[in-house]
């Protein structure tokens, strides 16, 4: 494996990564402080400058989380050398850029934010990628955030303890910080820190439409694109204010026989990851199933990073007023039949995508491009699955187990260009329209032929 030559010098120090036929990878740069000891379940603070040259050529600790679902455990979950050690160090990004980027480049840039139920994941899946981007003239960026128990944890005695009176939402706060690290530092790469465009799946939609809805991130970016967690009216969406938060976090740290916040904090973190997931599976059992639960850990309403509820956010016009770009996959979360969506009826997240371009037209004039994903995913019948289009939107389909033809590697080419072209200006082509109360245009993505 090579190394970069020259190092790329930022505020938190100088890099060398590796160096790949016609693009460059940095791996594993730490955007902020290890949240342990004092600042488990703090918000994140800045990294102090590395000395000397550091080399950025493997991926960053994955945040504490369990297993996985069988079904995704063999779709992304599968090969070893993605499968990193777990720990509470975790607040790693990774950038990927064209071979002959320099500071003068001002490329666009994508922020990726994972999915994973607010529960695991990391930017450094196997399904996830940059040199298809970097190929095409975007640099890309994945992070790592804390989540669970470590990263959206409520509770009164970390609200005592806050300045603003303020707890959980330390995974949302998280992704903020590096967004700031990437705006700070992202030109040394080659990119243009006003041509970001921050993208997500599932929770990291739901993570999307969270930084688009907050005071504390308007100016940081310049696009949006959400897959399969984006939603007005109907969605994955939950509006939950802090105290009702504290209240759950008040019942988990009682399960725990937890007694002071000093040994909330000094319980090892394997220990309490363990203790977590028994309380989580417990409820999900009492409840008949986890379809039945609301998402465990998530982001609170607490008047700072969160003033109001999601779709309170778009009535009263407070929605960032950026190009949006968001959809859903025909097998989805809250999906219908096939013979229901042949008579013209659609799940739960598809109606989500319509009503947000259709609320965000009446109220600030600004309809997103809308997008449905219905590839029939080869190799058993889950059919366009919850995730799917993670292979075709990072080009990654030769690492993917199923018996894939010709047609999904054309697939992948189109829709990352519509994804690349949407952030370098907006405009994501291929006759694609805006979706208009007159005319509710949506993209459909699939193999043709």
């Amino acid at each position: 494996m090579a190394l970069t030559q020259k190092p790329v010098v930022t505020e938190s120090g100088a890099y060398i990564g590796r160096q790949k036929d016609g693009y460059r990878a940095y791996l594993g740069i730490g955007y902020a402080k290890p949240p342990v000891g004092e600042l488990r379940f703090a918000p994140p603070q800045k990294p102090e400058a590395s000395d000397g040259v550091v080399k950025a050529d493997h991926f960053g600790n994955r945040c504490m989380q369990g297993g996985h679902d069988p079904f995704y455990g063999k779709e992304f979950y599968s090969v070893p050398e993605f499968q990193l050690p777990v720990s509470e160090d975790c607040l790693y990004l990774n950038i990927w850029t064209p071979d002959d980027a320099d500071e003068n480049a001002k490329l666009p840039v994508g922020f990726y934010i994972h999915g994973g139920a607010f529960m695991g994941g990391a930017g450094s899946e196997m399904e996830f990628d940059g040199e298809a981007y970097a190929k095409r003239g975007v640099i890309l960026v994945t992070i790592n955030y804390r989540c669970g128990i470590f990263g959206f944890l409520a509770h009164p005695w970390l609200a005592q303890e806050s300045e603003k009176g303020l707890c959980g939402n330390y995974g949302t706060l998280d992704q903020i910080a590096a967004l700031s690290w990437v705006r700070e530092n992202i030109s040394a790469f080659g990119g243009d820190p006003e041509n970001i465009t921050i993208f997500g799946q599932s929770a990291g939609a739901m993570s999307v439409q969270t930084i688009c809805s907050s005071p504390i991130a308007k100016g940081m970016f310049a696009r949006a694109i959400l897959q399969s967690g984006g939603s007005y009216g109907v969605g994955l969406h939950s509006d939950v204010p802090m105290e009702e938060a504290m209240q759950d976090g008040t019942e988990i740290v009682e399960s725990m026989n937890i007694h002071s916040l000093q040994e909330l904090r000094e319980i090892p973190a394997q220990q309490l990851m363990e203790q977590f997931d028994a309380y989580i599976g417990k409820k999900i059992a009492e409840a008949g199933g986890f379809e039945n639960v609301r998402l465990p850990m998530i982001p609170c309403i607490d008047g700072y990073v969160l003033e109001q509820g999601y779709y309170d956010t778009i009535d009263q016009g407070k929605l960032c007023n950026i190009p949006y770009m968001l959809g859903s996959n025909s097998e989805d979360i809250g999906c219908v039949s096939k013979e229901e969506q042949s008579a013209g009826k659609y799940g739960m997240l598809y109606n989500g995508v319509l009503q947000f371009a259709h609320r965000e037209e009446e109220i600030q004039n600004n309809p997103p491009y809308a997008y449905y994903f219905t590839r029939q995913m080869p190799g058993d019948e889950a059919g366009a699955f919850h995730s799917a289009e993670l292979w075709y939107v990072f080009g990654t389909l030769g690492r993917c187990w199923r018996p894939l033809t010709d047609g999904d590697f054309a697939l992948s080419d189109r829709m990352l260009d519509c994804w690349t072209g949407f952030m370098k200006n907006g405009d994501p082509g291929a006759d694609w329209r805006k979706c208009t109360i007159d005319d509710p245009f949506v993209m459909r993505f699939d193999v043709q032929g």
